[in-house]
């Protein structure tokens, strides 16, 4: 069964490249009614014209920075009387700064902060409003760096962390009003050639292989499936095993 079928309204944030550009073109294929939400105006155009040529429907695009809470509020108000409904929230956008501790700034800290963790928030709970009449399921995009961490990775572990958290928070809370809230923590997804990739880079995964976008997108559409309306709260670690790895040096 196609989305078309169930007409579902998708929005997916962070549309304009990688990773959120593939789950936007996965979900235009499967015949849903999107809108594309990026901080740059540029590249999200690019994601809707790779859109056009597949013969999918138009998307709706919105050029929006998620660190700011007064726009975030304002898309979501034009986008209620534009277009009405909404069924599917991918939360994907989000950035980091690799600083020493010693040396970022408390703006730095906040704008991580602000866009990863309280922008998912802000587009969670608007999106919600919109769903409340029919349900519907909204997916944020986590990392395995919420689990284990590198140096210099302090705001966005953070985030990522907080999201994990706000993920089964607000499938509780919106659990009665019949949306289910999930997230995906994906591993090394490589958005780059792939090609150019060494041996040595698949051969540590236990999977044997990198992860591609399009394990993240298959993960998406399992998780925002109607029919899987009893999977709610939890985080699906997509990342080869490599969480599960006791790695030691030799």
């Amino acid at each position: 069964m196609g989305m078309k079928d169930r007409n579902q309204v998708v929005m997916v944030t962070g549309a304009g490249s990688g990773i959120g550009r593939e789950i936007a073109i996965a979900y235009a294929q499967h015949g849903a009614s999107l809108i594309l939400v990026d901080r740059n105006a540029e590249a999200i155009a690019a994601t809707s014209e790779r859109i056009h040529r597949l013969g999918c429907e138009p998307p709706v695009c919105r050029t929006l920075d998620l660190s700011d809470a007064q726009a975030i509020a304002s898309c979501f108000n034009e986008l209620k009387e534009s277009v009405g409904r909404l069924d599917v929230l991918i939360n994907n956008a989000g950035l980091g700064i690799w600083k020493s501790v010693y040396d970022l700034t408390v703006e730095e800290w906040d704008y991580v902060v602000n866009t990863n963790l309280r922008g998912n928030f802000l587009c969670s709970r608007e999106a919600a409003k919109l769903m409340r009449a029919g349900g519907g399921a909204i997916v944020n995009i986590a990392s395995t760096r919420a689990l284990m961490s590198e140096p210099n990775s302090e705001a966005y572990a953070a985030s990522k962390g907080g999201i994990l958290s706000l993920t089964h928070a607000l499938a509780l809370s919106l659990g009665p009003d019949r949306i289910r809230v999930n997230a995906i923590s994906p591993g090394w997804i490589e958005t780059g050639d792939y090609s150019k990739l060494r041996t040595e880079d698949h051969e540590q995964h236990p999977s044997g292989r990198v992860g591609k976008p399009d394990d993240i997108v298959r993960a998406c559409l399992y998780l925002t499936d109607p029919r899987n309306d009893f999977v709610t709260g939890t985080n699906l670690v997509v990342d080869g095993g490599m969480t599960r790895k006791m790695i030691y040096e030799e």
